[in-house]
C-alpha cells in the first residue's frame, strides 16, 4: 500500500461504524377490502360490505444488514458513497466472509471500498424518496445505494462520539411501545441509537443494550439511558442531512432534531 493510500486508509477506517442509513420497508398504507355477496335476482344490485383495514408494515428492527463504503478524495474532502444490503437480503454471513474490498475498489474506480457490518437495525420504519436508490452487486452481494458522506475534517474521524454530517435525507420512525437507547450530551443534545453492530464484539445482542452504559467509556457529562415509547418517534428529515455518532463499540447514533 502507497503512503498516501495508507494516510488515508488511517484516516477514514473508522467511519465505516457511522454510516447505518436509509432505506427499508415501505411506508404502511391503508386499503379497502371489499365482500360483494352474490345478487339474489338479476333485476338487483349486489349487496357491498366495504370494510377499511389497517396494514402495518413489517418492522425492520432487528434486521441484519451490511454496507460497502466506497471512498475517494475529491476537492472538498474525502467522499463515501454508501451502499446497503437491506431490504435486498440480510448479508449473508459466508458471503460476508469471502468479500474482496480490494476488488470492488478496482472495479468501482475508487480509492478504497470499505466493509461495514455485520450491523442490526434498532428502527421500525424508514422513510425516503427512492427515486436516487441505485442498485448494485458488490462482490457478489446485491446492494442498494442510499447515502453519501463527505468527511471535511479527516482528524474528527474515528472519535468517538464525535458526530457526522451524513447525507441519506431519510426519517426514522420508532413505533409506540418500543425501547430506544439515548446519548445525551452536556449541552441538551440527544443521539438514538439507530443500528448495534457486531464487528467489535461479535456477541453483542438487543438485549444486552439497555445494559451498555457500564461498557461505554462515556465523555464527561454524557448519560446513556434506555426509555420505552408511549407514541411513535421519528428521527430525522428528508430534506436535510443527519448527523451521526458512534460509541465505542460502534454502535451508531442519530441527532434527535
Amino acid at each position: 500500500m502507497s503512503r498516501p493510500l495508507s494516510r488515508l486508509f488511517l484516516l477514514v477506517a473508522p467511519l465505516v461504524a457511522l454510516t447505518a442509513c436509509g432505506g427499508g420497508d415501505d411506508e404502511a398504507t391503508t386499503v379497502a377490502i371489499t365482500d360483494a355477496s352474490s345478487a339474489p335476482v338479476a333485476t338487483e344490485p349486489a349487496a357491498v360490505e366495504s370494510t377499511t383495514t389497517e396494514v402495518v408494515a413489517e418492522s425492520m428492527r432487528g434486521k441484519r444488514y451490511c454496507e460497502f463504503l466506497l471512498l475517494a478524495p475529491t476537492e472538498n474532502g474525502i467522499v463515501a458513497t454508501v451502499y446497503n444490503t437491506f431490504p435486498l437480503n440480510d448479508c449473508p454471513a459466508d458471503q460476508w466472509a469471502s468479500i474482496d474490498p480490494p476488488a470492488v475498489a478496482q472495479a468501482e474506480g475508487v480509492v478504497l471500498a470499505m466493509a461495514n457490518g455485520p450491523r442490526y437495525w434498532l428502527m421500525d420504519e424508514v422513510g425516503r424518496d427512492q427515486g436516487d436508490v441505485i442498485t448494485k452487486t458488490l462482490s457478489g452481494i446485491e446492494m442498494n445505494r442510499y447515502a453519501t458522506v463527505t468527511i471535511t475534517d479527516p482528524k474528527s474521524v474515528g472519535i468517538p462520539y464525535s458526530p457526522q454530517t451524513v447525507d441519506r435525507k431519510a426519517t426514522f420512525m420508532f413505533r409506540a411501545g418500543a425501547t430506544i437507547f439515548v446519548l445525551s450530551a452536556p449541552d441538551g443534545s440527544r443521539f438514538v441509537m439507530q443500528s448495534w453492530s457486531q464487528q467489535r464484539d461479535p456477541n453483542l445482542v438487543e438485549s444486552d443494550l439497555a445494559g451498555l452504559a457500564t461498557r461505554l467509556t462515556l465523555p464527561a457529562g454524557w448519560t446513556y439511558a434506555s426509555e420505552t415509547l408511549t407514541e411513535d418517534f421519528v428521527v430525522g428529515t428528508d430534506r436535510a442531512p443527519a448527523q451521526v455518532l458512534q460509541d465505542d463499540l460502534l454502535n451508531s447514533y442519530s441527532l434527535v432534531d
